[in-house]
């Protein structure tokens, strides 16, 4: 491959333990990132939820959110408030910015896996108006050869390109692979990432390590205005990864509650907005704040 730059590799791997959910007995949650943003920039946290309701309770409920985008892939199942519901396969990035409130609430019984990641914005958008933005299933860009499946969500990647926008630079993909099955594209090298193995195992490249189901491996990186390559090799039993790639934004942030802010002081004015009925609910976006691909 032309240009390749620097070859990516595993250097770390974590396995993230099931723990019970805030949403009741039925809901377990792996913290895939959390509390790392020193080594995760741009990556904030996330969550891999699994819920597997067997009563008619609703649960779940409206919240708050600012100073940052919720990138949620929606592995199984269905999830959605009174403006917009996800099914299997969709994706929604909603820029919270200068704040908004939403509801993702559950009524039944309901079986879903969610993944949801808390992006953070460049410094110079942390208050930008609040957007959302979904790709159904259906409209994603997606690809399949030599055994190899690509669903593109976010940024390019593959020879794909995904229509949604962002702040800051962000591929996305869910990749499904054959038995034996090779990947082999290129990324921006300075693009902080991370594979997130939803089922089977695969390889980096051809190095022994393995990485499992319910495994998160990070990736080596480069330097700004290089690109790198990535090559991932699935097991025996064929693998469904995600990749996450972002640019690092080189910013600290302050995290407290749903609140992502610049300084402490922002985060009391951010409580007191809510409080206050001053942060809007979703529902109530103009139309150009709600694109829909």
């Amino acid at each position: 491959m032309e240009n390749q730059g620097i070859i990516r590799n595993i250097i770390s791997i974590k396995t993230p333990p099931a723990q019970p959910g805030f949403l009741g007995p039925d809901h377990t949650a792996r913290a895939v990132i959390y509390r790392e943003f020193e080594h995760s920039d741009p990556f904030i946290a996330l969550m891999d939820d699994f819920l597997d309701k067997k009563d008619d309770a609703p649960v779940g409920g409206p919240h708050p959110h600012a100073g940052f985008e919720t990138v949620s892939l929606l592995l199984e199942g269905e999830i959605g408030d009174e403006t917009h519901t996800m099914k299997q396969g969709d994706f929604q990035m909603m820029t919270a910015g200068s704040g908004i409130v939403h509801s993702e609430t559950i009524e039944g019984r309901s079986r879903m896996r969610l993944l949801q990641m808390w992006l953070n914005l460049p410094k110079a958008d942390r208050w930008a108006d609040p957007r959302v933005q979904d790709l159904a299933f259906e409209n994603a860009p997606a690809a399949e050869r030599n055994g190899v499946k690509t669903v593109l969500y976010s940024g390019a990647f593959a020879g794909l390109h995904s229509p949604v926008k962002n702040y800051v630079p962000l591929i996305v993909a869910d990749i499904q692979l054959k038995p034996g099955a090779r990947l082999s594209e290129l990324l921006p090298a300075s693009y902080n990432a991370f594979l997130y193995v939803i089922d089977g195992d695969v390889r980096v490249r051809d190095e022994e390590q393995v990485l499992e189901i319910n495994q998160i491996g990070w990736l080596s990186r480069g330097d700004a205005g290089e690109s790198s390559e990535l090559t991932v090799v699935a097991g025996a039993g064929g693998a469904r990864v995600v990749l996450y790639a972002g640019e690092p934004q080189h910013d600290p942030i302050v995290s407290h509650g749903p609140f992502i802010s610049d300084h402490q002081e922002e985060i009391k004015e951010l409580y007191s907005d809510f409080r206050h009925g001053k942060m809007r609910h979703v529902s109530t976006l103009s139309e150009g704040q709600r694109f829909n691909y």
